[in-house]
C-alpha cells in the first residue's frame, strides 16, 4: 500500500483559502519548458502558492503576476547555466525537457530541481544547498520530499534540517502591489 504524501501534505497544512488554480497558466508554462510537471506538485502548488513555509521555503505560482513561478523558473536556470557547475556525466545541464528544473527555494540559497527521465523513471529530484556545487538526488515525489522537509528530515544534502515543531507557519505572499502578506497556522501536528 502506497502512501499518499499530497494528503499527509494537506493534513499538515490545513485548508488553504489560497487557491490561484489556473490550468491555461501551467500548460503555457509546460509548453515553454518542454516537459510537463509533475502532477502532484501542480496539486499543491494550485492549493497553497505563493507562499513562504515556516519562515524558509518559498513555493511561487505560475498564474499570478508576482511570485510568478514561470518567472522565477527562468531567471534560476539562467543563473545556474552561467555556473558552470559539474555533476559525474560532466556539466550539469539546466531546464529544457532533459534539464533541472527550478521547483522552489529558500532564503537561505537552498533550491529543489526537478529533471524528467533520469535513470529511466518518471520524475526524480535532485537539490543544492547554495552553499556547495554538489547536487543530492531524492528518489521520491514533490509531495514525499515536501512531506519530509516540513517533518524536520535533510532534504537539501546533509546537515539541511530545518524543523519547527508544532503547526506549520505559513505566509501568503503577495499576488499584486495592493495585496498584504498574511501569516496563519496549519493544525497542530503534535510535533
Amino acid at each position: 500500500m502506497s502512501t499518499n504524501y499530497v494528503d499527509r501534505v494537506v493534513s499538515m497544512l490545513g485548508p488553504s483559502g489560497n487557491s490561484h488554480a489556473d490550468p491555461t497558466a501551467w500548460q503555457t508554462l509546460e509548453n515553454e519548458l518542454g516537459v510537463e510537471l509533475p502532477g502532484e506538485y501542480k496539486t499543491l502548488i494550485d492549493l497553497y502558492g505563493p507562499l513562504q513555509v515556516n519562515e524558509h521555503l518559498f513555493l511561487s505560482h505560475p498564474a499570478t503576476d508576482m511570485w510568478n513561478l514561470g518567472k522565477w523558473m527562468r531567471s534560476t536556470v539562467d543563473a545556474f547555466r552561467g555556473s558552470g557547475l559539474r555533476g559525474p556525466e560532466g556539466e550539469i545541464r539546466f531546464g529544457g525537457p532533459d534539464g533541472l528544473v527550478p521547483l522552489a527555494s529558500t532564503d537561505r540559497g537552498e533550491y529543489i530541481f526537478g529533471v524528467h527521465g533520469r535513470n529511466s523513471e518518471g520524475w526524480t529530484l535532485m537539490a543544492c544547498d547554495g552553499n556547495e556545487p554538489d547536487f543530492f538526488e531524492y528518489r521520491m515525489g514533490y509531495a514525499e520530499w515536501l512531506y519530509r522537509y516540513l517533518i524536520g528530515e535533510s532534504m537539501f544534502g546533509p546537515e539541511t534540517e530545518v524543523f519547527y515543531p508544532g503547526p506549520v507557519v505559513m505566509e501568503t505572499m503577495p499576488v499584486s502591489e495592493t495585496d498584504e502578506m498574511r501569516v496563519f497556522h496549519g493544525p497542530d501536528r503534535g510535533m
